[in-house]
């Protein structure tokens, strides 16, 4: 029951916080604007927030296979690891650098509680 308890809080929280994101990519003209200043084209910030949301419904769906959640955690491990060398080459803040280690940590813990919780 921790097991479970540990893997479901861990994997909404990652998802509200993706969600969260992925609308904040499209209707957010501060984000637009931030995506801009990096140099990224447009399209990448639509196609990342899109990206973000299927990722967040391949990982809540618990009847998917495991291959098939192994690229969702993929995606969002490369994605918080690109999303920290981004702000970093920026100088931005050290919160928006954060950020993306919090989210790399729950998905961490998503995926260490999704095998245990498996297991039982």
């Amino acid at each position: 029951m921790k097991n479970k308890i540990i893997y479901w809080g861990s994997t909404g929280l990652l998802s509200v916080m993706m969600v969260m994101s992925a609308m904040a990519y499209f209707t957010n003209p501060e984000v637009k604007e931030g995506f801009n200043q990096i140099g990224y084209p447009g399209y990448f910030r639509v196609e990342l927030g899109i990206a973000k949301i299927i990722g967040v419904v391949v990982l809540l769906i618990p009847s998917l296979p495991l291959k098939v959640k192994e690229w969702g955690y993929a995606g969002f491990g490369i994605t918080f690891i690109s999303a920290f060398i981004a702000h970093f080459v920026n100088d931005d803040p050290v919160s928006a650098m954060l950020m993306p280690w919090v989210a790399l940590a729950l998905l961490i813990t998503s995926r260490v509680y999704l095998t245990k919780n498996a297991s039982k």
